[in-house]
């Protein structure tokens, strides 16, 4: 807390403010007293004011420090009443000066409280140096009380609101890396579900083809002495399950070898994994891409990315099609990609889920607060419709 007043600008000026007041009300004072003996004590009075002034800053170490505080400048200045009574308009401006500090580091009702007792001290002091009857006189000083406690009050209200809004940074500076933090979390997730998926459709279909190749080329093996032609047929129908294993190794490769880069703009890197797709796989794609896009968190150009592989991957193996489409489109504030093909469609006993993964899509979509769908073109095949909205970049 400390610190915060040191660093505080309005502390400051106030602090500056209240020494100049003070040294100005020493002059004033103990230059124009009668008598050496009477300034060497009025001055060592005021020496100490400004002395115990300095301590100012430390009193909210404790909360009993500033009452403590505030007594003793108040005894000071009634013992410079006492002395010169005199001189008390000019001492009693030391008054003002504690009126301001009383409502900046008090409670507004104690620091009310002891701008009312300094009233009071002075509005006495006052009178027995003017007189009871003139009390009326001294009434308008109240005004000049009020004011500066109104400045130490609004001078808190607005250190205060300093001080809460820097709080309220500080919690959106941790609150950001937070996010950042499970942003990517969340994606070293998303990497390791897909390694584990891609591991999967390796395990079952290219596993499940090998194993009958192998079983194939047994039977050939047996019947090439005494069946050379069946042989042949065995032989034959298992160089097309090798073929349609290399395919889906090659483009299990192509996945693996396709991620996204973070420097690299979606469009590019959807460009290249179409490009290394149709090398892989033969099929043509028809690409319609934006030169540029709005920025984007790196959670949505992962989903995005990801939805085209999927959606080119089933269509190579699903869809038996003979060409393509990939298209990235943003509208408004939200963006779309669709992947469709001239194939078979849904519905033909793919299996819809099983087709597309579906499930593992439209999961990814609702996480960004999107959409995943899947339907038939009414010019025939099928398309993947994956639309999430652009969100803010990191």
């Amino acid at each position: 807390m400390v610190q915060t007043r040191i660093s505080n600008y309005g502390f400051w000026l106030l602090n500056i403010a209240a020494y100049a007041t003070w040294l100005t009300v020493a002059v004033l004072v103990i230059f124009n007293l009668p008598t050496t003996s009477l300034q060497w004590q009025v001055g060592s009075y005021v020496l100490a004011f400004g002395v115990v002034m300095g301590f100012f800053l430390y009193t909210e170490t404790r909360p009993w420090l500033p009452h403590l505080y505030f007594a003793i400048q108040l005894a000071l200045v009634l013992q410079i009443y006492y002395l010169s009574p005199e001189h008390t308009e000019h001492v009693q401006t030391l008054l003002f000066v504690l009126s301001a500090q009383s409502m900046l580091f008090l409670s507004l009702y104690w620091g009310f409280a002891w701008v009312i007792v300094f009233f009071i001290a002075a509005f006495q002091g006052l009178l027995n140096a003017i007189g009871w009857e003139n009390w009326l006189a001294a009434l308008p000083m109240l005004g000049g009380y009020l004011f500066f406690a109104s400045f130490g009050a609004a001078l808190q209200q607005a250190n205060n609101a300093r001080r809460h809004n820097e709080e309220l940074l500080a919690q959106l500076r941790e609150s950001h890396e937070q996010l950042k933090a499970y942003t990517a979390q969340a994606e070293a997730l998303a990497v390791s579900e897909e390694r584990n998926r891609l591991a999967r459709e390796m395990h079952d279909a290219l596993g499940h083809r090998l194993t009958v190749a192998v079983v194939q080329l047994e039977g050939a093996q047996r019947l090439i002495p005494k069946q050379p032609d069946r042989a042949a047929t065995v032989v034959g129908t298992m160089r097309d399950q090798l073929k349609e294993a290399l395919a889906d190794l090659r483009q299990a490769v192509a996945t693996l070898r396709s991620p996204l880069a973070e420097d690299l703009p979606l469009p590019t890197a959807v460009s290249q994994l179409s490009h290394t797709f149709a090398e892989a796989t033969g099929l043509p794609i028809h690409l319609l891409l934006p030169d540029a896009l709005p920025d984007l968190p790196t959670s949505h150009r992962l989903a995005l990315f990801r939805a085209a592989q999927e959606g080119l991957t089933n269509v190579q193996r699903h869809a038996n099609a003979t060409q393509a489409w990939l298209a990235l489109i943003p509208h408004g504030d939200r963006i779309t990609l669709t992947v469709a093909d001239d194939g078979q469609g849904v519905g033909n006993g793919n299996g819809e889920n099983g087709r597309f993964g579906l499930q593992g899509l439209t999961e990814r979509a609702n996480q960004l607060g999107g959409t995943a769908q899947l339907g038939n073109r009414a010019e025939g095949g099928a398309e993947l419709r994956f639309e999430i909205p652009i969100g803010i970049g990191d």
